[in-house]
């Protein structure tokens, strides 16, 4: 029998991990800190011994062996421990670290044994047959009478040393070491209230007037603006929810008409108040209709910075204690002109944390690429922006609370009908294509006029070079799934515009298995020289950097790519927009414009 490759061993390898990882989301108390964490796959050994299974760090980072052969079960319990680490606040600056650290693991051992969570790994002892009470006390005994070899197998780095203290321990990501503790506790306390009401026969699912249950009643009842959206929403507080899609504070499901609040989160009233009245917004604003292609994570962060920096100037509630994305100096800017910055800026705003999480969205988008296309979708959509207007009305003639006026003014804008997206792209042209400037000469002569046949006079003439620069290329993707009547129409638009713009040549490129250059062509003939040759992905970056380069092609002249958005991360060098089908995304972060083809008007 053929033995099994390398590779196929490391296959197996992180299956078996990623199985226990599963096991430790679903748990009620470590699903919760799991979220907290960031779990590494150690490849080059930086912190992880070869001879260990995994060690976790100040900043809440757990790097894992990348090839250890483990069961579920053994994968989990390390993860646990690794978790317990930070929970139990072991990370103190002590005068000798490895005496503190095996009194840690001895302890952990203990609690996991008692709560009979997973399996340690036969290299890791289980053996919890000693009389000390707590670490502090572990760790005297260390240092007066010594280590006793057998305590180092509790360490999950096979060293002794399973706790790495960074430079910036301090803090993880921009979270504080002593809510670990907090978020430990939170935790507990949730999973002890849950068991309890389990065995009372009650379903934590349906208990009624809880604290966010409360906030709700008092949106309604007292701000009128917001009142109306959280009478339509149901507030699901379910830790087993939450802890299946990641969110650890709240997301929200503008579909299905539910805002979702972790438990554990352990907000109190004033962060409810502002948690709720931010989920609301979200729907309210309609910004998942309004992403538009862009991507969701950052369109998502966008959204929270102007949401907050509302919500922080009208006073409602308090921000939660896990933090918020807030800063004075984007204030005043749109959700669209902060993603146009941060897809610039990445480096700065980067592995940011919303309310669903690090890095996660708490606007939840399940099934809306289909959803938003059925008729059902429209309704609901207009549904939510009559509901804002109509209730800012309300607000205004009952003076209930302040409302600064972006916010006003973003909601009157969203009662408007949206801008097609053809006039979009028609804004686009006339910011990048200036129209060329006619001259009269008597170089080219007009008709004598009748009464006076004897005196010449002059007639327009556009100068070539004008003629060269007035122009702009467009790339053509001939092998995408584009739907035919869509790509007719965003030619028509685009041969409307450039004979309305006298735009006496335009640059056209296919692209298939390969670019073909089709040079200058009227804008009148474009319709006629398109050939859709084949289906599926394509490769449009030898296109783009052969346009750039091209020799007769002015160097401010805008691109426009035409695409099925199924191509290759692009980089592109000079102005330009992409024209993609509605309800396709491209697969990068495009720092040029994105205009959505469709038949409809949003």
């Amino acid at each position: 029998m053929k033995p099994k490759s390398k590779k196929s061993q490391i296959n197996i390898a992180e299956e078996k991990f990623n199985s226990g990882l599963q096991l430790l989301r679903l748990h009620p108390l470590f699903g919760y800190l799991k979220r907290e964490a960031s779990i590494y796959k150690d490849t080059n050994f930086k912190y992880c011994p070869k001879t260990g299974w995994a060690v976790v760090t100040s900043k809440g980072e757990i790097f894992y062996h990348p090839t250890r052969r483990g069961e579920p079960e053994e994968w989990m319990y390390v993860l646990c421990h690794c978790l317990l680490h930070l929970g139990f606040g072991h990370f103190e600056k002590k005068s000798s670290l490895l005496p503190w650290n095996i009194a840690c693991d001895a302890i952990i051992t203990k609690f996991l044994k008692e709560l009979k969570v997973g399996n340690p790994p036969l290299d890791i002892s289980s053996n919890t047959e000693f009389t000390f009470g707590n670490e502090e006390k572990f760790y005297q005994h260390f240092l007066e009478y010594g280590i006793d070899p057998k305590f180092y197998q509790y360490s999950t780095s096979g060293s002794g040393l399973d706790m790495y203290w960074t430079e910036e321990d301090e803090t993880k990501h921009g979270k504080n070491l002593d809510l670990w503790q907090k978020t430990m506790a939170s935790a507990l306390s949730q999973a002890v209230v849950d068991s309890v009401d389990v065995a009372g026969g009650i379903d934590p699912r349906q208990k009624s007037k809880t604290k966010a249950a409360l906030t709700k009643e008092w949106f309604i009842s007292n701000y009128p603006l917001l009142g109306a959206f959280a009478s339509v929403f149901d507030i699901v507080e379910d830790r087993n929810v939450c802890s299946r899609d990641g969110i650890q504070v709240a997301a929200v499901d503008s579909e299905l008409k539910e805002i979702y609040i972790n438990p554990s989160s352990n907000l109190n009233d004033e962060e409810l108040r502002f948690v709720i009245a931010h989920e609301i917004l979200h729907v309210g604003l309609r910004h998942e209709v309004r992403r538009q292609g862009r991507d969701s994570y950052f369109w998502n962060v966008a959204c929270d910075y102007v949401i907050n920096g509302w919500l922080l100037e009208m006073g409602i509630g308090d921000p939660p204690e896990v933090g918020i994305l807030h800063d004075p100096e984007l204030k005043g800017m749109s959700a669209e002109e902060l993603y146009d910055k941060i897809v610039k800026d990445l480096r700065r705003f980067r592995k940011l944390r919303t309310l669903a999480g690090l890095e996660s969205c708490d606007i939840l988008e399940r099934s809306k690429p289909v959803w938003w296309n059925t008729q059902e979708g429209v309704l609901l959509d207009e549904f939510y922006r009559r509901t804002l207007s109509q209730s800012l009305e309300y607000h205004r003639n009952f003076s209930r609370g302040y409302l600064p006026a972006g916010l006003i003014e973003e909601i009157n804008s969203i009662s408007q009908p949206p801008i097609a997206w053809d006039v979009e792209l028609a804004r686009w042209f006339d910011e990048h294509i200036i129209p060329p400037e006619k001259r009269r000469t008597y170089s080219r002569l007009s008709r004598r006029q009748s009464s006076t046949p004897d005196i010449p006079r002059p007639g327009w003439h556009l100068p070539s070079e004008l003629l060269e620069s007035h122009t702009y290329g467009v790339i053509l993707d001939t092998s995408g799934s584009m739907d035919k009547k869509l790509l007719a129409k965003a030619l028509g638009t685009i041969i409307s515009y450039s004979i309305s713009k006298e735009v006496p040549y335009v640059r056209l490129v296919f692209c298939d298995a390969t670019y073909y250059d089709e040079g200058f062509v009227k804008p009148e003939e474009l319709a006629e020289r398109v050939k859709v040759k084949g289906r599926g992905g394509t490769i449009l970056q030898p296109a783009i950097r052969f346009l750039e380069n091209a020799k007769d092609f002015p160097k401010k002249a805008p691109i426009l790519i035409i695409t099925d958005a199924e191509c290759d991360n692009l980089i592109i060098r000079r102005e330009h927009a992409f024209l993609i089908p509605k309800g396709k995304k491209l697969p990068f972060l495009p720092k040029g414009k994105v205009f959505t083809v469709s038949d409809s008007v949003i």
